[in-house]
């Protein structure tokens, strides 16, 4: 191996607003919470990903968490400088003589403006890298379910996200057509705390809310093969006491269905809006969902009943997008739909 050999690393970056995957050589490296703890007064990071999020709501004065990125795009440029160079720094550094170069390719919402794109582009340069390519998470979606983007085929992808949902027709290696929004996963999380809150006069935090709908979240009220009920804890609103309340699946499909509603919107809106020839291929291929948000129990029933048909979930539909985005820097210079 040449000396100059030794001064890159490749890797492709899942930028997400929960959490950010990155992959080297086709394997997870870093899969990790998207947040970070700094210091009020110096500003120095204190933690970062697994270590801050266990110290979301329980820092004492003088420590603050941060989540850098906001509805899928960089809310605070900082931040996410400080994220994703530590990050990088998890991957290591064995086999190199030098701190090497980075050659980089980035997830990113399809819906995203030329600033934010330009903040992202910032962020991976000031992180270290020196070439970098992006990649729309509706492209990287479909292409980490194992689709071929470049056939004429058209084929639909449903990506659900922590900060936004998107779905988009894509055909000959381009998105004919896409919509999006910002009900995604985080939006989940506040319609289980708003309902606790006003069902259960109990207060929980965003990571209870999580866990819950890992737990016993749902789109539908009658599943098959149903979890058991879970407990959770939190602050009692009438006498601010500890808590604890046991919740049940239908309770939270209860409290998400006005938001699962505005995803079948946007579903409905790309559909009607399909070219007729890329329509008849998907009444042929069906939909694809991918992202966390696909996981959720009885959600791809839902929308297969809404749009008469066929719906498929990503194998690992949590990774999905990150292995499109490492199936994207191996074809670095080749796929006409990165962006330079």
């Amino acid at each position: 191996m040449g000396l100059f050999s030794l001064f890159t690393k490749e890797v492709a970056i899942d930028l997400g607003t929960a959490n950010v995957v990155i992959l080297q050589n086709d394997t997870v490296v870093v899969d990790e919470p998207s947040i970070i703890a700094v210091d009020t007064i110096s500003r120095q990071l204190v933690a970062v990903g697994k270590a801050a999020l266990m110290m979301e709501g329980r820092t004492p004065p003088g420590i603050t968490t941060i989540r850098p990125l906001k509805d899928g795009v960089i809310a605070d440029f900082q931040a996410a400088e400080m994220m994703l160079k530590e990050f990088i720094k998890m991957t290591g550094t064995k086999g190199y003589l030098f701190p090497p170069s980075l050659k980089m390719v980035v997830c990113i919402p399809s819906g995203i403006t030329e600033v934010e794109e330009r903040a992202v582009r910032d962020s991976s340069e000031q992180a270290g890298a020196k070439e970098v390519r992006m990649i729309f998470e509706p492209m990287a979606a479909a292409i980490g379910a194992g689709l071929d983007v470049m056939s004429p085929d058209g084929n639909m992808v449903v990506d659900i996200g922590g900060g936004t949902s998107e779905v988009a027709v894509i055909a000959l290696g381009g998105i004919v057509i896409s919509r999006s929004s910002q009900t995604a996963g985080d939006e989940f999380n506040d319609n289980i705390i708003d309902y606790m809150r006003r069902q259960h006069s109990i207060l929980i935090g965003r990571s209870t809310a999580e866990a819950v709908k890992f737990k016993v979240g749902a789109a539908i009220d009658n599943l098959e093969d149903p979890p058991e009920d879970y407990e959770i804890h939190g602050r009692d609103l009438v006498d601010g006491i500890p808590k604890a309340v046991k919740v049940n699946y239908r309770e939270v499909a209860a409290a998400l269905d006005h938001s699962i509603s505005e995803i079948e919107s946007i579903v409905l809106n790309t559909l009607e809006s399909t070219p007729p020839e890329s329509s008849a291929d998907i009444y042929k291929n069906g939909i694809y969902m991918a992202g966390g948000g696909a996981l959720l129990r009885g959600l791809d029933v839902r929308i297969s009943k809404l749009t008469h048909l066929p719906v498929h979930i990503a194998s690992d539909p949590l990774k999905a997008i990150a292995r499109g985005t490492s199936i994207a820097l191996k074809n670095f210079d080749k796929f006409p739909f990165l962006i330079r």
